[in-house]
């Protein structure tokens, strides 16, 4: 079989979707042509150029790093079609038309590559007609696939085959959606809207005639359909504002126009919400309007009225009787929520029990599996539990009963009654949709295994549906040794996995002895050491709370040791006899990066956010990451033409300074703290199988520690050149007197402290100047106040 390789990818459409899309394959190094038309004035890309510019200010970033853009190559269909040949892929995201799409599909197909595949970014035009108006000879080739949106961070992609399509066209192209792009991938039958969007767009729509069955503000709503209710931060009407008014009116139309009353029992719900109808009306199209359902002036928030057409204050929250019944068990929650008294209580009952419905009336003809459905809401809608999970976990049975008792009493969207198999059959008899032995399936009428590709076992512990069974990370392998603070454990007795257990899996002295522990045991029995935690984040920094007992028994002794053992521990995974790699995905903070950055490498998933920030809380890095940046910066300049220390140490002493954090494992690369020769990883979840394998790989290549060397400092003139800049920032009230203080501290360790410009010195010279400075602020009225104020609120206090 030959492998499938995309070395070049075509983007057709430079609007929204077609050039965010082509940002993300750049940000996984993937060379891509973004095309558009050409411009009827000026330089025919023009189109194309002012989309890629464009990209360089969308927030959130498109581009891991926004110099980035430059790589996107720019054409048009009229000059560079025959570039075409040159790709491995092609995805159309042109304009919701069926002419325009077709019309376009002619142009191109006499320039494709023979063995290409083509694939349609629609978010519901029907993907077989798309296929008919190609030639036979590129149909098993073409097929739907659905990013959304923004397609950088949204983990879903939807698949969707033709009849015509190859079935080893779909598993190629899922490979690289998977693994390249980093995405989670859910394959969906050719119908209106596909999965997710077909459920969620319906459940927005059922929500906001629920909201007007029950009389709620659209605040109140969005407290509620937020975090409360296990779904994305932003509700539901904040949502619509995110996606796009015009564009959520776009799909609203494309369920009006595909389906009827005959094709499905819900058609009635699917009226255009007359408040959507108006803001439409109005102009007001979300966040890109700056004015939605929501409109920020100054530091107010207004919500629309549809009454009035205009904008009142806003802020109203939900009854907090509501937030307590929500974090009950399922089962009990929802016999509350559907006994409950009070407008919000039996709101939010309507809308699971729409949710239940609907996904159950509609399974069979959207999705293979109910696995599908579950993951498609989990990572297209940010739902921690999709509709299948919640209504199992709560009791299948009861919980059916309850929805057909609404149906037959009239209170449903529908009265359709729900499936035969709900009721009977090996799902009734197993309690839900989801056993250990698959997903039900109710086209086939059994349960079924996840597709398994070649791919899929570079996940060695992929996310997994509640009810499936599946063994968790925390569990598996061989135990070696464990506390409260840490695991030691292996898969193959090869390498050993260390994983930190605790809250925002901080660094506390017990996590600290842990992970030293793993070193002295791998150096007897393993290959190598990797620092793998399971789920985000990688470590948020060091347990400031655990350090404050023994500070107040003690005093700054205490906080001297502590620190004095974690930069011995930091040390000890630098020159280990072992490769120690760090596996890092979410937040590396503080002692997090630090951490991180005395590994022999680094594993990093793409949305990785690295950083030393303990200026936020008063501190200066104090477990090596300052001497981390001096030595860095003395190798850097070794190599360099350019000898003037001062240059390459005031770049890392601005990142520590102000707290810099990279916002992308690319920019975090920019930052100093990850090396060319790390691995950044698309796919979260292969995360650990990527870091396994690069410590085997070092073990093999002959791993030997770096040697101990003394490297030069910039001495006391590079410091007293950085507090000249300081006193104008301070003067200027950039920064505050304690903010000086702290940076003049920082920059003191950097430079090397009271020496001459050149003069060698060794990391462990270094780590005393970090611990006296670090020390000396422990005991700071400042310092104590943030700390305190971090604790306190979870945000820093600048005084």
């Amino acid at each position: 079989m030959t492998k499938f390789q995309v070395k070049k990818v075509a983007v057709l459409g430079a609007g929204v979707m077609g050039a965010q899309i082509a940002a993300h394959l750049v940000n996984v190094r993937v060379p891509v042509v973004l095309f558009d038309l050409p411009a009827k004035e000026g330089p025919k890309n023009g189109i194309v150029t002012r989309a890629v510019e464009g990209l360089k200010k969308l927030k959130p970033a498109p581009l891991a790093v926004a110099d980035d853009a430059a790589l996107i190559q720019q054409a048009n269909y009229e000059e560079h079609l025959a570039q075409l040949a040159e790709c491995d892929l092609v995805i159309e995201a042109i304009a919701e038309r069926m002419d325009w799409k077709r019309d376009l599909y002619a142009r191109i197909a006499p320039h494709l590559a023979p063995h290409a595949i083509v694939a349609s970014n629609t978010s519901g035009l029907s993907i077989t007609q798309l296929s008919e108006s190609l030639p036979e000879a590129i149909r098993p080739r073409f097929c739907g696939i659905h990013f959304f949106n923004p397609p950088r961070y949204m983990y879903l992609v939807e698949l969707i085959a033709t009849p015509s399509t190859a079935p080893q066209v779909m598993d190629d192209l899922e490979t690289f959606v998977t693994s390249t792009l980093g995405k989670g991938v859910v394959r969906a039958k050719d119908t209106p809207n596909f999965i997710a969007n077909r459920i969620g767009i319906a459940g927005m729509l059922a929500t906001m005639k629920e909201v007007e069955n029950h009389g709620l503000s659209y605040d109140v709503v969005d407290d509620l359909t937020g975090k409360k209710l296990g779904r994305a931060s932003s509700g539901t009407f904040r949502t619509a504002d995110v996606v796009g008014l015009d564009t959520m009116g776009h799909v609203i139309k494309t369920l009006q126009d595909t389906l009827s009353a005959e094709t499905d029992p819900f058609y009635a719900s699917f009226e255009t919400p007359p408040v959507l109808q108006a803001l439409l009306e109005l102009g007001h199209l979300g966040q890109k309007t700056k004015g939605g359902f929501y409109k920020k002036v100054g530091r107010d928030v207004l919500r629309f009225e549809l009454e009035s057409r205009s904008y009142v204050p806003g802020g109203e929250k939900a009854d907090e009787v509501y937030g307590r019944m929500l974090k009950k068990p399922a089962a009990q929650r929802l016999k509350l929520l559907r006994e409950a008294e009070g407008p919000q209580g039996r709101f939010l009952w309507a809308i699971l029990r729409n949710s239940f419905h609907y996904a159950a009336v509609h399974l069979a003809g959207i999705a293979e599996t109910a696995r599908d459905v579950d993951f498609a809401m989990r990572w297209g809608f940010g739902m921690q539990q999709g509709p299948f999970e919640l209504w199992q976990e709560a009791g299948w049975l009861q919980v059916a009963q309850w929805v057909q008792e609404d149906i037959d009493a009239g209170k449903a969207l529908s009265t359709a009654p729900l499936p035969a198999w709900v009721f009977e059959g090996p799902v009734a008899q197993a309690g839900g949709v989801h056993t250990a032995e698959g997903s039900w399936n109710p086209t086939s009428g059994r349960f079924e295994p996840r597709r398994q590709l070649p791919v899929h076992a570079r996940q060695l512990f992929p996310e997994t549906v509640r009810g499936s069974g599946a063994q968790g990370f925390a569990t598996s392998g061989k135990t070696v040794h464990e506390t409260d603070a840490v695991r030691l454990w292996t898969l193959d007795d090869e390498v050993l996995i260390a994983s930190i257990k605790t809250k925002m899996h901080a660094i506390s002295p017990e996590v600290a002895e842990g992970v030293a522990l793993a070193v002295e045991l791998a150096e007897k029995d393993y290959q190598g050491v990797v620092i793998w935690s399971g789920d985000e984040p990688f470590s948020a920094g060091a347990d400031l709370q655990a350090m404050l007992p023994a500070f107040m028994a003690v005093g700054v002794a205490a906080i001297e040791d502590a620190e004095g053992f974690l930069q011995h521990t930091m040390l000890k995974l630098r020159y280990a006899g072992v490769p120690v790699v760090s596996a890092v995905r979410g937040l590396a903070l503080g002692g997090g990066c630090e951490l991180a950055v005395h590994s022999a490498r680094r594993v990093v998933a793409m949305e990785s956010y690295i950083g030393l920030v303990e200026v936020g809380v008063g501190l200066v890095p104090g477990a090596g990451g300052l001497t981390y940046i001096a030595r860095r910066a003395a190798e850097n300049a070794a190599t360099s033409t350019d000898k003037d220390l001062l240059k390459f140490v005031s770049e890392g002493f601005t990142a520590a300074a102000m707290a810099k954090v990279g916002t992308s494992a690319l920019e975090s690369r920019k930052l100093g703290y990850l090396l060319d020769s790390d691995i950044v990883v698309p796919n979260k979840d292969e995360l650990l199988f990527v870091a396994i394998a690069e410590a085997k790989a070092l073990a093999n290549s002959g791993w030997r520690p770096p040697m101990k060397r003394l490297f030069p400092v910039a001495g006391r003139s590079a410091k007293a050149t950085i507090l000249g800049q300081l006193v104008n920032m301070r003067d200027g009230g950039f920064i505050s007197a304690h903010d000086f203080h702290i940076a003049g501290l920082i920059a003191g360790v950097l430079t090397g402290g009271d020496v001459d410009a050149g003069t060698l010195v060794s990391e462990d010279y270094l780590m005393t100047l970090e611990r006296k400075a670090f020390c000396s602020l422990i005991v700071h009225p400042k310092t104590q106040e943030r700390i305190l104020g971090m604790l306190n609120t979870g945000k820093p206090l600048r005084n």
